[in-house]
């Protein structure tokens, strides 16, 4: 998925960590050069569904305008959730 808006410089990388791993959910999260945030996330569907909510307004100190995802069938394999830089 990608988050537009205001979400660089907001934590909002590592609170999305926090929530994926609250939610049992692998992956990883990263800051894209246009400004938005990219998530790549594996897990049950209904908890794949609470992350993407919880993405449509982020930490307090971030402003979402839009998030785009698609599920994909293609797993992989993620051991664990991460934030690349």
């Amino acid at each position: 998925m990608t988050i537009y808006g205001r979400v660089q410089g907001v934590f909002f990388r590592e609170n999305t960590k926090n929530k994926a791993q609250e939610l049992g959910v692998v992956g990883k999260v990263k800051n894209q050069p246009n400004g938005s945030v990219y998530v790549d996330a594996e897990g049950e569907e209904d908890k794949l569904q609470e992350l993407i909510d919880w993405c449509h307004h982020g930490p307090e100190a971030a402003r979402v305008d839009e998030v785009d995802y698609e599920f994909q069938s293609d797993l992989k394999g993620y051991d664990s959730f991460e934030v690349e830089f």
